[in-house]
């Protein structure tokens, strides 16, 4: 399928942390979207220079409407944009939905794992909205790796959603006790185990995800059952 790029309106802006927002955009002729893809931003210039970004889609498909989030990285060229001036009424062209392997439907009737490091919650927390969107019983367990409380994203939302939820902080004590540090083999055992016919979704910083990734295989998992999307710094 050939994308175009569709200008987006800007209908809500919400602020999740001090240095990140979620954006609401009504996009006429939007084709829908699946839990786990994302789409692509574009800013141009008043002489002409443009750049773009992709950005995970935070919500399940709601008409026209689609919902993302960003975090603003120091000296990037679009999130300081989106977090600082974007305002209400604002258009912005996007296309999208992009990705095909990194998706969740209700459709799949088995259990799942979720593991995310940092800002890596955004397109895992649309599966978990798609879920409750669907009325789905599939079994989820959510591995959520940040710095520290004050660095969660959805932390409200995901207490109202029937998923196991286990928080690793990385520089500060755990809910549950557990030292401040990073996902270590002993971890997984929060998510379902290599027997349990489970899919399990990785997404973070490049370096997160190849870490969680390599210990689930050495663990026992599938390596087929495991989808994995990254980033990494790429100017932001």
């Amino acid at each position: 399928m050939v994308l175009h790029w569709l200008p987006g309106t800007v209908a809500d802006i919400r602020v999740e942390t001090p240095t990140s927002r979620t954006i609401l955009f009504d996009v006429p002729d939007w084709p829908g979207h699946l839990a786990g893809q994302h789409i692509d931003i574009r800013l141009t210039a008043e002489d002409g220079y443009s750049t773009q970004r992709s950005y995970s889609l935070a919500a399940p498909t709601d008409d026209e409407r689609i919902e993302i989030m960003v975090q603003e990285v120091p000296d990037g060229e679009v999130s300081p944009f989106l977090v600082q001036d974007l305002l209400p009424d604002d258009v912005i062209e996007l296309r999208g939905p992009i990705g095909g392997w990194f998706t969740w439907e209700p459709s799949l009737d088995v259990p799942v794992s979720l593991v995310a490091g940092g800002s890596g919650i955004v397109p895992l927390m649309a599966m978990i909205r798609a879920r409750a969107q669907a009325g789905s019983n599939a079994d989820f367990k959510l591995l959520y790796s940040v710095r520290g409380p004050q660095d969660e994203y959805y932390a409200d939302e995901l207490a109202k959603h029937s998923i196991e939820v286990t928080r690793i902080y990385t520089r500060a004590t755990s809910p549950s006790g557990r030292p401040a540090g990073r996902v270590d083999p002993s971890d997984l055992a929060m998510l379902w185990p290599p027997d349990a016919g489970a899919r399990t979704y990785v997404c973070g910083p490049t370096g997160f995800v190849e870490a969680v990734a390599k210990l689930l295989v050495d663990d026992g998992h599938d390596p087929r059952a495991i989808r994995t999307e990254r980033f990494g710094p790429s100017g932001g």
